[in-house]
């Protein structure tokens, strides 16, 4: 069990820590002197986070700081200090004091700085296992992540692969649907016949309707030559179509019959075809509200939506973020011959804090980017620049109630205001002319004490 050590030579203060530690389930030992905080880190190598006063006689906070950071620099160091001694707390914080707390404090404003850290803790140590570690115990093909929503798509790619059922799969941009759509045809019973994509939204009508059925020579300008199209490519295997929200209702008629029958006539023909095919389509659009609008067959819409995967965007799987990190400095490191270690905590606390508008697509480019540009073997914050962090908050507004809108613009403010008083939570409160405790209330509501 990790435990945390309470350095502080008034006793009724280390004793009041430790029973508050103890209250919120955290393991601590308290000691009134320096040297025997040293010496219980040197032998004990289960402390994880000291909690230090600063101002002691023999040997002070800076000391105690110095020394544990020279044994083992993975152990964060908090230290408490007095107003008279803030100039100390932040000479502190440079030598590598992971955070300070102003005596007196409020309980909860302890456990606060507590859990920040054993967060951050959390996800440098998802990164450090997840680099050597990753495998099929937490992916599905390329689908990367152990989220309670991850590991939902999981179980439905397990139940509905070897079925014969049409999937349909709804995401915004970037969230991975051709990723789930491979993922199902390769552990399908299909998975030895082709997998054949076809963007719809990339193609004219005229084109997409000859690009699915083909056509004979002849049957318009240009066809200099007999076309088989996808779906024939595709016969036993799976077709996907993407974007199925962009195409005509002319097109949904015959994909409609071929659902029905599997059978088509390719363009200029009178000849029905036979295929036999596996169709999962994915969209970012409410098809549904397509369909009332008249603008997606409502049998067509029934037809595939037999089952429907609904991909979360990457903000509502923030804790994914090591491991797609982790995923991604493999990938990009083999591809540009680097040899980048990892990133640095408050490089990782940046993509933790960001809203990732273009979902794991933008992850990736982040990290690719990182990897090809770092100059040293981590990844620091300049390495990661975020062109969207400030209105990343206010992306994709349709669809969200009201309340939900209020939160995220409520959140952004917090953290824009955080980052002006260079994460000063009492003169953050200040400024937004709310009380202390309101304040500390709206940043366990909003997780934003994960990202300090």
């Amino acid at each position: 069990m990790k435990k945390i050590l309470i350095v502080d030579d008034d006793m009724a203060m280390g004793e009041m820590c430790k029973e508050l530690l103890k209250s919120k389930g955290y393991a601590s030992d308290a000691v009134t002197h320096g040297k025997d905080a040293i010496e219980k880190v040197s032998m004990n190598g289960l402390y994880t986070i000291v909690l230090t006063d600063l101002v002691m006689p023999d040997m002070d906070g800076i000391e105690v700081l110095k020394k544990v950071k020279q044994h083992n620099p993975n152990i964060d160091v908090i230290v408490m200090t007095s107003y008279g001694t803030v100039t100390n707390a932040v000479e502190a914080m440079k030598l590598g004091a992971s955070d300070y707390i102003t005596k007196p404090f409020k309980r909860d404003e302890l456990i606060i700085v507590i859990e920040k850290i054993l967060q951050l803790q959390h996800l440098e140590g998802e990164v450090d296992r997840l680099r050597s570690e990753l495998g099929e115990k937490y992916t599905f093909g390329n689908i990367i992540g152990e989220s309670p929503k991850i590991k939902k798509i999981y179980e439905i790619i397990s139940n509905v692969s070897n079925t014969e059922a049409n999937i349909l799969i709804q995401g915004e941009t970037g969230t991975g649907k051709e990723l789930v759509a491979r993922a199902i045809h390769y552990n399908s019973t299909r998975k030895d016949y082709s997998f054949v994509k076809v963007d719809c939204a990339a193609l004219a009508e005229t084109l997409l309707e000859s690009e699915l059925f083909g056509h004979e020579k002849g049957s318009f300008t240009g066809a200099t030559k007999d076309r088989i199209g996808r779906f024939r490519t595709a016969d036993r295997g799976t077709v996907f179509l993407d974007e199925i929200g962009n195409i005509s209702l002319s097109v949904q008629a015959k994909l409609l019959r071929v659902l029905q029958d599997s059978e088509f006539e390719a363009v200029g023909s009178d000849e029905p075809i036979k295929v036999n095919v596996r169709i999962i389509a994915a969209t970012n659009a409410d098809l549904e509200e397509r369909v009332e609008k008249g603008l997606f067959r409502r049998d067509l819409f029934y037809r595939l939506n037999v089952i429907r995967i609904l991909l979360p965007p990457l903000r509502e799987r923030m804790d994914d973020i090591p491991m797609l990190v982790a995923h991604f400095l493999s990938i990009h490191n083999k591809k540009n011959r680097k040899k980048v270690e990892g990133l640095s905590r408050e490089a990782l606390t940046k993509l933790m804090s960001y809203n990732w508008p273009g979902n794991i697509r933008e992850l990736e480019n982040v990290v690719e980017r990182a990897v090809i540009l770092c100059k040293g073997n981590m990844i620091e914050p300049v390495d990661v620049p975020l062109y969207q962090e400030k209105i990343g908050a206010l992306q994709d507004l349709s669809g969200k109630s009201l309340q939900v809108l209020m939160d995220q613009v409520e959140r952004q403010i917090i953290i824009n205001t955080l980052e002006l008083t260079s994460a000063d939570k009492e003169k953050a409160a200040k400024l937004l002319q709310i009380s202390r405790a309101s304040f500390y209330n709206k940043l366990n509501k909003h997780k934003i004490t994960e990202l300090l």
